[in-house]
């Protein structure tokens, strides 16, 4: 079964309703003109209850269907978030809000669940419940995490949970989904070092170099990777800021250093936590001075259930057909809060191809409105497929 020919119809509204989000960016909790108009939406489609303020500025609609022996409620998931990134795409609907745009396709993301939440509520055609979820903070806000906090699973009694996100360079109209790790853990870590002050012309044998300090741990770190982390298993460890100094010739006393960690595995997350603060510290010392280091867990890896990863691609092959399906994709390093509502329920995350685009979070990212069909047609298969009506 291809795109939904209800859907079809419908594209040109679900790409009006994107079109508008991505001319009124919000980011993370901030997001109350996105929340408002979708809880506004699906009162207008009839859905059964509409609430808002979950997980702080999160929606939630029910949509029952016309039979509800089965029991079964499915959760979709779409997040409502932009970034703080200035838009310079050229399209005719930009971003009115300066450095701010839609870099990573929230606003598609949120568009097509529209569209599955208006086609949903007019059918009706299945037997349980569909629970569409609207979720803020996606973008280092874990949102995600304050809407289950906040009882999202429990209140409404979701049994399985599913996401999906657009991908660059994937072609268009092409999913992609594995069992298991599909995206990584991400941490960020700080270094704060303490040397002494001095003159670096004059004295430097009186001072404590703390930046000299920092660039043998900027070096020695990428030996946890090399030496620590099992090769069969896989890290990364980068160091992305380092901040010392305000003159030319004066040692400072403290230098800072920030970095990200992206990990698959529980074990080797710890690992890395402890091998940064360990080698940091060791480095330091030898040299004089010390080291502090803050390591702050974000999100958790996003392993997909093998059960539910079957269904998600079996859906997807009913709208695109089989050849446009990996069910093996290669996972990547990105991190993504969507990880916090498989801890909770199982579920399956999956990729909707874009095609050629610049990456998520290049401040030219144009979304494909040619994906908004396939998008909204998944969402509507999922219910229909999964809890068909009699």
């Amino acid at each position: 079964m291809p795109i939904v020919n209800r859907i079809a119809a419908l594209t040109d509204e679900i790409a009006a309703w994107r079109h508008d989000f991505h001319e009124h960016p919000e980011l993370l909790y901030e997001v109350h003109r996105t929340a408002g108009i979708v809880a506004d939406r699906l009162r207008e489609f009839g859905c059964d209850e509409v609430t808002t303020g979950i997980g702080r500025t999160g929606v939630v609609g029910v949509i029952r269907g016309r039979q509800g022996s089965s029991g079964r409620v499915i959760g979709l998931r779409a997040d409502m978030d932009a970034l703080p990134i200035e838009e310079v795409s050229g399209v005719p609907y930009a971003s009115k809000i300066p450095g701010m745009m839609h870099a990573c396709g929230h606003d598609g993301h949120t568009a097509m669940l529209l569209g599955a939440a208006k086609y949903l509520a007019e059918t009706r055609n299945f037997d349980g419940t569909a629970i569409v979820i609207f979720q803020p903070a996606e973008e280092g806000g874990a949102g995600g995490k304050a809407m289950v906090d906040d009882g999202l699973m429990t209140r409404w009694g979701i049994q399985e949970v599913y996401g999906l996100h657009n991908m660059p360079g994937l072609p268009e109209g092409h999913f992609a989904i594995t069992p298991g790790p599909l995206l990584a853990a991400s941490d960020s870590f700080e270094i704060l070092v303490h040397g002494k002050g001095g003159h670096g012309g004059a004295g430097p044998h009186r001072a404590i170099d703390s930046v000299l300090i920092g660039s043998e741990i900027v070096s020695a770190l990428q030996s946890i990777v090399a030496r620590n982390v099992d090769p069969m298993k896989t890290a990364v460890v980068s160091i992305c800021s380092f901040h010392a100094g305000s003159a030319f010739n004066i040692i400072p006393a403290t230098a800072m250093l920030g970095g990200t960690v992206r990990t698959f595995d529980p074990g080797v997350r710890d690992l890395v936590e402890r091998r940064i603060s360990e080698v940091a510290d060791g480095i330091a010392r030898a040299y004089g001075g010390s080291a502090e280091t803050k390591y702050t867990r974000l999100y958790p890896a996003t392993v997909n259930h093998e059960r539910e990863t079957v269904i998600a691609a079996e859906v997807a092959r009913d709208v695109v057909g089989a050849d446009r399906v990996d069910d093996r994709t290669t996972p990547i390093m990105g991190g993504e809060d969507f990880a916090f509502m498989l801890l909770e329920r199982p579920g399956a995350f999956i990729f909707l191809g874009m095609g050629d685009s610049p990456e998520c979070h290049h401040p030219a990212y144009t979304f494909n409105d040619s994906i908004l069909g396939h998008g909204a047609s998944y969402w509507v298969r999922m219910i229909e497929k999964s809890m068909p009506a009699a």
